[in-house]
Parts: structure tokens; sequence; C-alpha cells
């Protein structure tokens, strides 16, 4: 990339030039800023989670630090059934022997279509939208919405990551060498006024493409829980790597109604790629105005 905006700097980050914010958390401590640090600069955020995480110094292509603190985010998540042969076609069959994608009736499987906005993490912040194949846990049978249920009741999800655009090229290339992630760049705006959360994916051109909009429930309190979430995929070799994310949720709220969030498709590639999966009824729509996350580094997993 060779465009640099005011502010920015460029550093060589796996052999590539990547322009991160000058003084940034990035710039200044490449993934493992001190804590007492972050607390000075943002004394509004609680870090008490973070405390009980121990890092650890990772090669994943370039030196980074395992997990990476996501310290102050929100999200929405809705939750599609979609076309199962479609689904089935889209996993490598290397994958697919190890995950399935569960079906929920018949020839109809899910996809999970969530929006990021990362205010303030340990590569400083940005907007990403992740377009997911729900799957089962790795041999633990497929048993449809059974499986479904027992994931969400042990607060681990399975799932393989189809698209995973991103705004900024320093989380372009670390997804892309570091976690072996379909992450490429281009303009993802969000927009938290009113009485939803939206957000606006441009294609490479600037042209409108998608956005999905949530509503803004009301947030019931309730005790922080920890989902993880897990996702396995190819490394550059064709490897089979298992990574996970691990989603302290601060504030969040859970609707089945589809009005709740409404998906706008247009003529572009990211709304086309949509269409082809044949979305159908609403599961699940979830709002998270409010979540903190450490995300590990894929390992590799042991062949059967």
């Amino acid at each position: 990339m060779d465009t640099i905006q005011p502010g920015q700097i460029i550093i060589d980050l796996a052999g590539q030039k990547v322009p991160v914010i000058k003084g940034g958390l990035y710039d200044r401590f490449r993934s493992n800023p001190p804590l007492p640090v972050v607390e000075k600069e943002r004394p509004d955020i609680d870090l008490g989670w973070f405390r009980t995480i121990r890092k650890e110094k990772k090669e994943v292509g370039f030196t980074t630090y395992s997990p990476n603190f996501y310290y102050s985010n929100s999200s929405i998540t809705a939750i599609y059934t979609a076309d199962m042969k479609t689904l089935k076609k889209l996993i490598p069959e290397k994958v697919r022997d190890i995950v399935k994608p569960i079906s929920i009736t018949p020839g109809r499987g899910l996809i999970a279509i969530t929006a990021y906005a990362y205010h303030y993490c340990d590569n400083d912040s940005y907007n990403e939208l992740s377009i997911s194949i729900v799957t089962a846990k790795p041999d633990a049978g497929n048993w449809g919405v059974f499986s479904l249920l027992r994931e969400i009741k042990n607060n681990s999800l399975w799932g393989y990551v189809l698209k995973l655009p991103v705004n900024t090229e320093l989380a372009r290339v670390r997804g892309v060498v570091g976690y072996n992630l379909p992450k490429w760049l281009i303009p993802i705006d969000f927009n938290d006024k009113g009485d939803s959360i939206t957000f606006t994916i441009r294609d490479e051109s600037g042209k409108p493409d998608f956005s999905i909009a949530g509503k803004k429930l009301d947030i019931k309190t309730t005790a922080p829980a920890i989902v993880r979430s897990n996702f396995i995929n190819l490394d550059k070799n064709g490897q089979l790597t298992h990574g996970y994310t691990d989603v302290r949720a601060l504030k969040k709220a859970t609707s089945k109604k589809k009005e709740d969030v409404k998906l706008g498709l247009t003529d572009g590639p990211l709304s086309k790629f949509i269409q082809s999966l044949d979305l159908g009824k609403l599961m699940r729509y979830d709002y998270q105005p409010e979540f903190q996350a450490a995300l590990y580094t894929p390992q590799p997993v042991q062949q059967r």
C-alpha cells in the first residue's frame, strides 16, 4: 500500500510496507503494550480481565504477542439459514473433513454475518465484516440444532470464515500473514447515531456495496460472559490450523425479530456473494455495543 494519510508512518511488517498511526499503540509496542500505559491513556476502560491473561511471544511471519487484546469494541450479528449445498462447496475438503456445517432443516445450514468496530485495541482501531459458516465442533457429531444448542451452552462456537474484509492495511496484513484469514482492504464505515448501529461496506472503488443495520436493543444488566469463537482454516502451506477468540460481552442483547436487523444489498461483489448463499429465515440477531476480546494465534491441527 503506497498511500499514507496525515498522522501516519510506514513500518515494515512481514516484508510489506504498512501505514500505521504515528505514536499509536502498534507503532510503539507492536501488539504488546504494557497495561499501565493502556490504563493511563484510557482510564475509562476496565482492564481487570486482561490482567488475568498472559501474552506469549510468537513468530507468525512477523513477531507478535498472543493473544491480541481488543479493549473496547462494538458489534452486531445476524444469523440466517442458507443453502446447505452452497455452504459445503465453500468449505475446502480438507477443512470439511474436520468441521461440517450445522444442518438446521433439510437442505439448510447457517450463515453468521457480523460487523465489528474495534474502537481501541493493540493494533489501534479498525472496522471489519465477517461472513462465516456455522459448523459443528470437530469430531463431536453433527446433530443439527442440538449441536448448535450444545455449543451455545458450552460458550464455545465453531465456524469457517468465508469473508473478512477490513478497513486498515495493518489489520489486513496481520490477518492474512499471521492468522491465515481471508482479509482484504476496503472502506467500512461505522455509524452508531440514532436508534441503530450501521456498517456500510464499499467496494475497492469506493462505491457502496453492502450494509447491515441493527437496532439498539434494550440491555439487561448481567454478569459479563466469555464466549469462545473457534475457527479452522488452512495456512499458506495448505496445513490445517485452529485459532480462536475469547469474547467478553459487557453489554449484549438478543432478538429473533427480523425487523431488528436489515441487510442493504446492491449489485456489488460482496452483495452478490451474500445473495448466492440464498439466505432465508433470521435465526438470531445479537446486539453487542460493548465487549472485550482476546485473539489467539492459530496452531497446527493434529492430523487424524
